[in-house]
């Protein structure tokens, strides 16, 4: 039997007006506040007021750099993509942050810990144009059987 994970995909930015939503959401919900500084996601234009929008978001890798050079074992890959924070082992080394190919992992500079995305898909599922989706996605150990 085949198990699918869920992951976030930023698949229509051409429809971003760039409410936030999704920043003030993931904030709200994850970390019970409401700056748009401790979002695990970010929205920027590519060019100034007049370009398009851009997500900043965890690309779900499956083999993720930012857990294999946490010392502390603190981040785990994750069924289906991307890590598991464990907060409780966190250093707050920050070598997460600097080895993220796409720049998603954020960090809190209260907490010292990292921001990282744990595709709930809250953001998703608040954002007024669609623009981000949660999708299924076979846990490969189990596709290769």
């Amino acid at each position: 039997m085949i198990h699918l994970a869920k992951v976030l995909k930023a698949n229509q930015l051409n429809k971003c007006i760039g409410c936030f939503t999704c920043m003030l959401v993931c904030a709200g919900i994850n970390r019970r506040n409401h700056s748009i500084r401790k979002s695990c996601i970010s929205m920027k234009t590519s060019g100034g007021m007049s370009g398009r929008f851009v997500s900043v978001v965890c690309q779900a890798c499956r083999d993720p750099q930012c857990a294999g050079v946490c010392p502390s074992d603190a981040l785990k890959p994750r069924k289906g993509g991307g890590v598991t924070l464990d907060k409780s082992k966190c250093i707050g080394c920050r070598r997460c942050e600097a080895a993220c190919l796409v720049s998603a992992i954020g960090y809190d500079e209260e907490e010292r810990k990292p921001l990282v995305c744990h595709h709930c898909g809250m953001c998703a599922r608040y954002c007024p144009h669609g623009c981000l989706e949660l999708v299924d996605v076979p846990d490969e150990e189990e596709v290769a059987v």
